[in-house]
Formats: C-alpha cells, structure tokens, sequence
C-alpha cells in the first residue's frame, strides 16, 4: 500500500521524506491559504522538486479548462510522469478526467463521498479514487463502509483504479486503511510521527540498550571528572571539601605512594560527630580509618553490570575505580540509578 504525506508545510515534509519509503505528496489549496503561501506556482514547482510524486489541484469550470490548467502547470516544469492531477468528481471533473487521461495524465478524482461518485470517476479511468473518511464521520455517516465498497468494485469489475483512504485524524484511521484494503493512504505529519509508537517497544527499547550499556562500557568511562581524594595525613574538613567539590558522598584516601588507603563516607561523618563533635574537623583521616574495613573496589576496565552487581551484592553507596592500584575515580549508586541501570 502506498503511503502518501498530505502537507504543504515545507519543514515537515523535509523531515518526512528523509524516512526514505514515501511515495508521494498530496496537497490542496486549503492547505496552501492556511500556510500563508501566496506564490502558488511557485510553492508547486518547489514542492515537486522535493518528492518523488506530486499530487496538485486542477481547477476549471469546464473539462477543457481543467485539462488547460493542468497543461499549465506541466509548462512550469513538473514531471508529467511524477504528477498527478486532483479534480473534485462532478460531472465536468470525471469528464475531465477521460479528457486528461487520453492524454497520458494522472489523475485523482476526490471529495469523493458516495459509492456512485467512485464508480463514475472510476469509469472515467482515475488513476486515484479519494474518499474523505474523517469528513464523512465528522457528519454522521459510515466512511469505512463506503471505503470497503469502493475496495469491493475495484476488485469485482478489475477498474485500474487505486482507492485512496484520505482525510486521516488518528492512526487507528491507518490501521483501518491496512485492513480496508485501499491501496493508497494519504496522511499528516503529526498521525504519520506516531505510528511507530508504542508503549512496549519503548520499554523494550529501554531494556536493550540498559543490557548493552551494562556488557559493553567500562566503569571508567562513566565516572566523574572530578576524582575524589585526599591524603592520610589530611583532615576531615579537606575531606569535607573533596566532598563539596565533586558532588558525591565519599572521598577516597590514599598513602603517600597514591595507593588505596581507605574511603570516607558522609555516613562516616554522621556517626564520628556523634562523638566527636566540631574537634571532628581537624581529625586526621588515618586515625578515623583505624579498624575500618578495606572500601570496596572495582577496576577501571570492569563492565558496568559488574559494578551493578557489586553494588546490589555488598550493599554500598560507593564503589572506587581502580588502575594501576591507584584510585582514578568513584561510582555512586545514585547516578547508576539515573541512567536507568539500577531499579
């Protein structure tokens, strides 16, 4: 089934086309009142050169001056292989097009609201039949089932005739043009954007680019630029401000070689004011660290999923990267659980 942008909104066709599969776009004069566009041949002749079929009105009062109007607008340079003519069914209109057909046109015959109105267009030769579902429910009346009818008689009789499924609201309107059997869908941007949309396959989506983020980086390429340390010898305050400084909880210590000595948390803090109080401050971390258990660590080139398993299996807020037994930078649950990889 061919798929149809219907639009004169020069950005969004742009972004439309660029899906690579469209085969064309359909337009009308409403369309161009409403975007402003004054030029109209002007729009037209840019419009063609930016798809690969044109769907553009012809207007007259009689089947000549359609069939003049559209030899118009082939001189302004369109592609008489690449265009096809709009002309609302009347009687003129379907003369019209017999009368541009024998002269090798393409045409779409719309505003099309009745089955009679279908037959006779199709009996003219239309290339295109255009029903307007959503206008035909806006006033009561089952579009879907005139949509089938017309479907049925191309079929039944074998008219060379494609059924175009028009005036589109919603995309349950799409699906209904699948299962109708139409041949041709023509749509807005905003109906053709959604389409794609679903509220699992985001989810899924999610899950899959989670699992191949946690097999696939390493934790050195996550952590912060800034890297938390300070010596055994210095205090809490300078740990405090290590702390301050790169946004985390904790702060590495090391030796005098930059060797893992131990981590200081806030949680630390916490529970040394208690009994320390402000003298807390000027404490070095050596002496706080005295009993503590050695800080649970990772190496720099681990996976992501194993520093997730660290973090669920012991229990920590902070995990410090390692290279070369020095610390390069620490993991903070908190920031596992923004980017989606801790729940």
């Amino acid at each position: 089934m061919e798929l149809y942008l219907d639009s004169v909104d020069f950005a969004e066709i742009e972004a439309a086309f660029r899906l690579g599969f469209l085969a064309g776009l359909t337009t009308t004069p409403t369309f161009m009142h409403r975007q402003g566009i004054t030029d109209i041949d002007g729009a037209i002749v840019r419009l063609a050169g930016m798809v690969p079929v044109l769907q553009v009105e012809a207007l007259g009062d009689t089947a000549e001056q359609i069939l003049e109007e559209a030899e118009r607008l082939l001189a302004l340079g369109l592609d008489k292989n690449k265009t096809v003519f709009k002309i609302p069914v009347s009687n003129e209109g379907v003369r019209a097009c017999k009368l541009l057909r024998d002269h090798d046109l393409m045409v779409n015959v719309h505003l099309v609201y009745t089955l009679n109105q279908a037959y006779m267009a199709m009996a003219a030769g239309a290339t295109y039949v255009c029903p307007l579902v959503g206008r035909l429910q806006d006033q009561g009346h089952d579009a879907l089932a005139l949509v089938e009818q017309c479907v049925e008689v191309v079929d039944r009789y074998g008219y060379d005739t494609k059924i175009m499924f028009s005036s589109v609201r919603h995309p349950e309107h799409v699906r209904t043009a699948l299962l109708t059997g139409v041949h041709t869908i023509t749509a807005p941007w905003k109906v053709m954007q959604v389409l794609t949309e679903n509220v699992f396959t985001s989810v899924g989506t999610e899950q899959f680019v989670e699992h191949t983020r946690l097999m696939t980086i390493n934790v050195k390429e996550v952590i912060a630029a800034h890297n938390p340390l300070v010596k055994s010898q210095e205090t809490v305050f300078d740990a405090l401000s290590q702390m301050t400084e790169s946004g985390l909880g904790a702060v590495a210590v090391v030796n005098e070689k930059g060797d893992l000595a131990g981590i200081f948390t806030d949680g630390d803090l916490r529970r040394n004011l208690k009994e320390h109080g402000k003298a807390l401050l000027d404490k070095e971390m050596a002496t706080l660290l005295a009993g503590k258990p050695a800080p649970v660590s990772i190496p720099a080139d681990a996976r992501l999923y194993e520093a997730v398993k660290i973090f669920k299996e012991k229990g920590v807020d902070n995990i410090i990267v390692m290279d070369n037994n020095q610390p390069i930078g620490m993991l903070d649950i908190q920031d596992f659980v923004k980017m989606n990889l801790i729940g």
